[in-house]
């Protein structure tokens, strides 16, 4: 009467699925302007990973970061690693969407490590060098640098799902019988 399996063929549509995902937390996470640090105390304020800015209500003092060579750093390596996502979701959509490319998953595999290797980098760079930079009060990192690391674990899990997906071909294709985990008759 009830039958639990796995559907593989829907694999084909998730795993694209989130790297848009992941695409979206990246965008958001660059483009975000209420900042990835903000003052804990006073709300006094805030960065992004582009500008720092001080001050209350109506009255912003800003700078920008991209005067430190670390700044610069970081955003270079977030929005290459977020290049490097869109050229990994394009493949996937080329590879999954219409028909099954299986030799193909390899590559988004090592893209999608690569792109987590680089931005993993940025995130780490980010708060240790603020840290530097800001000696006093104490900081919090918003849901801004949050979505940084969402985005990263989502690709951190894409990688091991295009790696492992090649040994299931037939399920992906639909053409191998489906295999129930629980089954009651």
């Amino acid at each position: 009467m009830f039958r639990c399996g796995i559907a593989y063929p829907r694999c084909r549509w998730i795993a694209p699925l989130l790297l848009l995902f992941a695409i979206i937390f990246d965008i958001i996470a660059i483009a975000a302007t209420s900042g990835w640090v903000e003052n804990e105390d006073a709300k006094s304020e805030y960065a992004s990973m582009w500008k720092r800015c001080r001050g209350r209500n109506d009255h912003w003092e800003c700078s920008s970061l991209m005067e430190y060579p670390w700044a610069q750093a970081v955003a270079a390596l977030m929005i290459l690693g977020l290049l490097i996502l869109i050229v990994a979701f394009i493949i996937s959509c080329v590879a999954l969407c219409p028909t099954v490319n299986i030799s193909l998953m390899p590559v988004i595999a090592v893209l999608l490590v690569i792109a987590v290797i680089l931005q993993a980098i940025a995130l780490i760079i980010y708060p240790v060098k603020f840290n530097e930079l800001i000696f006093e009060g104490h900081y919090d990192y918003t849901w801004a640098y949050g979505f940084g690391w969402g985005a990263t674990v989502l690709m951190i899990g894409c990688s091991f799902l295009f790696c492992c997906l090649p040994r299931y071909e037939d399920e992906l294709t639909g053409l191998a019988k489906t295999k129930y985990i629980y089954s009651s008759a």
